[in-house]
């Protein structure tokens, strides 16, 4: 299972994403930020052999949205949490599976002088919300995408001058710890607790180079699912975006 910010799928697509996702071997591939509706894309993005695809693009045009493409057909796909203010921007698509509830997820950006940090915050509780209605229900969950959110210092090259920055505000690095406390777990960090591992980077000269990033794209899942997860990497020697591939590999 993959999950890639792309930053826009139709220039992704100019840099090789339909290689990379004909490469890899992800049976269930997360994608955000897509900045396109179905309907300007062409078929190889639209019905890319074996993949179905499910969309849930924003309603402002060239902004936000999801795709998830999936080799396994889902019991159940949805889109968005039931409240306007983050569906119209296609933040969230779930696929439910026999064995987990996969939630493809673009949380907001706090943005400059932390103008959405009351949305962002808003959408955080809800999402957390969403995920424990799955797990009363009985099912497992992962929930994988661009967090926008650095929880620790491990989790960005320059912390110290980064404290007032959006993604590493205190209120959002509190929802995470909140989070997690409540048995979800960032399951890469638990398995890699060295520092040097971030999925986005600045696109100035050099800096991905000299690798002075931030870790904002996560799979975190419940506790009960921990068990299951084999593999858990990040994929930084993949080009074409600002941000890199995370996977998660779950045994059956």
């Amino acid at each position: 299972m993959y999950s890639w910010n792309v930053n826009g799928i139709r220039a992704a697509a100019k840099k090789g994403y339909l290689q990379w996702m004909a490469g890899s071997n992800g049976d269930v591939i997360c994608v955000q930020e897509i900045k396109a509706k179905p309907e300007q894309l062409t078929d190889d993005l639209l019905r890319p052999h074996p993949f179905e695809s499910f969309w849930c693009p924003a309603k402002k045009p060239g902004y936000s949205g999801l795709v998830t493409y999936s080799k396994r057909t889902p019991l159940q796909v949805g889109t968005g949490l039931g409240i306007d203010e983050f569906d119209d921007e296609g933040r969230v698509q779930w696929l439910e599976f026999p064995q987990c509830v996969v939630v493809n997820a673009y949380f907001p950006n706090s943005q400059r002088e932390h103008a959405r940090l009351p949305y962002k915050l808003r959408f955080c509780d809800q999402i957390k919300l969403f995920l424990d209605q799955w797990r009363a229900k009985g099912k497992h969950v992962v929930l994988c995408g661009d967090y926008n959110i650095a929880h620790q210092e491990i989790d960005l090259a320059n912390p110290k001058s980064n404290r007032k920055n959006a993604g590493f505000l205190p209120e959002e690095r509190q929802w995470m710890s909140d989070f997690l406390a409540d048995d979800y777990v960032d399951i890469f960090r638990e398995r890699n607790p060295d520092g040097g591992h971030y999925t986005w980077w600045s696109n100035r000269k050099g800096v991905r180079e000299r690798n002075v990033g931030w870790r904002l794209d996560y799979h975190c899942v419940d506790r009960g699912l921990v068990s299951r997860v084999n593999s858990v990497q990040h994929h930084p020697q993949t080009l074409g975006s600002d941000h890199c591939p995370v996977s998660l590999g779950l045994m059956d």
